[in-house]
């Protein structure tokens, strides 16, 4: 029986998609090697941001990664109201969820700051029983450090347990966490993407989750 869902947040139940695009494009303009596109940002999202400064810029300087770091939280931050939205249905299911006592927790490779605003701006925070952020880790995501924090913080165990992300870095650090891995298709990167990673469970709509845990929808999906 599931007692614990976990969540990673942006591109699987917070819409920062555009937001993050935007954020890299202004941080890093004129400094990479080749301009920026969209197409090679989409693939890296959901790895820590320094990673994907070092990554796009090739730089390893820390004061001059984290310069460009400043920049890109500075323009998120001033963007974010404007650009984030829950995905659909989103709050319908967590809320379902928390009233028939399943606990909630989300992991995510962003910081907690941003993760607050996130969930507060969807109406989705009164739900979450717990927060493991990229600071709170050692190890980010595909290790298991984050999911099994969570699973510790909540009294549950890892059979007791499903993650649910949008990106293979969530579908293996479930695995690695011996967790039930779900993957939603409204990822950017598409359902045959997640598939090359064998998750447990592919759903194309939050209310799919629902029966994964052993409840019935009693809302319309349409």
């Amino acid at each position: 029986m599931i007692q614990t869902v976990l969540f990673d947040l942006d591109g699987t139940i917070v819409d920062t998609n555009e937001l993050i695009v935007q954020s890299f494009l202004h941080s890093l303009e004129g400094e990479t090697p080749e301009p920026l596109s969209r197409e090679l940002i989409i693939p890296n999202m959901g790895r820590p941001l320094v990673e994907q400064m070092e990554f796009f810029t090739g730089q390893t300087e820390k004061t001059q990664v984290d310069a460009l770091i400043k920049k890109y939280r500075t323009f998120n931050l001033s963007k974010h109201d404007e650009l984030v939205k829950e995905f659909p249905n989103v709050h319908t299911v967590m809320e379902k969820l928390h009233a028939n006592g399943i606990k909630i927790g989300i992991v995510t490779s962003k910081i907690r700051q941003t993760t607050l605003m996130g969930l507060k701006l969807c109406g989705l925070d009164t739900f979450i029983s717990t927060i493991v952020t990229v600071e709170d880790v050692k190890e980010a995501k595909p290790h298991p450090e984050g999911i099994l924090a969570a699973l510790k913080e909540l009294g549950s165990s890892p059979g007791q347990a499903i993650m649910v992300g949008d990106s293979h870095y969530d579908i293996e650090a479930a695995q690695n966490a011996g967790v039930t891995a779900v993957g939603v298709t409204w990822s950017w990167k598409g359902r045959s993407y997640l598939e090359g990673y064998n998750p447990d469970y592919l759903i194309d709509d939050m209310y799919d989750l629902l029966p994964i845990v052993g409840l019935t929808s009693d809302v319309n999906a349409g």
